[in-house]
């Protein structure tokens, strides 16, 4: 029998999640930066910024963008690292994939990208100083094997920053619960012609690990140093681990 995993609030086989994923990014994919803006009323960018921030980051660094989509993190993580750094882009999704690559050849800073499954990444040991994942990890089927390969292609000293939906401060819950399962799957409707696609990523933050609960998956697969940062009353948290 085949395992399960959720898919939002549903049950799905492990086999067919990553297919059912798969649609929803296809489906997103060119309007998911405007989508991003309009959900978050353009806080998505302050998150991003303060995730660079606490990377530690610098001039020469290798760094890996995890379900890096669109580009948005690469984009600021090459200004990070200049000329004489290395950031990839990856993704698992090719439609989101080839976008984020266009955008970063159009800026003038194009960068290497590989399609990958972050469960099973084809990079050496020890070769980056940073990898990133930010609203990807709760995409994933199997959380602490995606960690782990994290931590394997990082160097000793290096950091693993893990940007993601959280668990909200509770007098905030009810109106939050509110936006997220009547509002966005409108909104959905409207901009991207797929409220389905934004009903799942609703469910998906629900049944995400809590703060507290990622932070002990981090440190179960082997990180050292594990904290996190609330952003925006815990809509958003930032977990940063370490390798020694």
């Amino acid at each position: 029998m085949s395992k399960t995993t959720h898919f939002g609030f549903n049950t799905v086989s492990e086999t067919e999640k990553a297919g059912r994923v798969a649609d929803v990014f296809h489906s997103v994919a060119e309007r998911y930066n405007l989508m991003n803006d309009l959900m978050s009323v353009g806080l998505h960018r302050l998150w991003k910024r303060f995730a660079i921030d606490v990377s530690g980051v610098k001039t020469g660094d290798k760094v890996l963008d995890i379900a890096g989509g669109t580009g948005d993190l690469s984009a600021l993580f090459l200004k990070q690292v200049g000329k004489t750094g290395e950031v990839w882009l990856s993704d698992i999704n090719n439609s989101m994939l080839s976008i984020g690559r266009d955008r970063l050849i159009d800026e003038g800073t194009p960068a290497p990208v590989a399609q990958c499954d972050a469960e099973k990444l084809p990079f050496p040991d020890n070769y980056f100083n940073c990898v990133s994942v930010a609203f990807g990890l709760r995409n994933m089927t199997h959380k602490d094997t995606a960690l782990k390969e994290m931590l394997r292609v990082i160097k000793p000293g290096g950091t693993v920053i893990v940007l993601e939906f959280s668990k909200v401060w509770e007098p905030l819950r009810p109106m939050y619960d509110a936006y997220s399962f009547k509002l966005l799957p409108v909104m959905g409707k409207m901009i991207a012609n797929d409220s389905e696609s934004y009903r799942y990523l609703a469910e998906s933050i629900r049944v995400h690990p809590s703060q507290e609960a990622l932070k002990e998956m981090m440190e179960e697969v082997g990180y050292e140093r594990v904290e996190y940062f609330n952003l925006t009353a815990g809509i958003v948290a930032l977990h940063r681990g370490y390798k020694f």
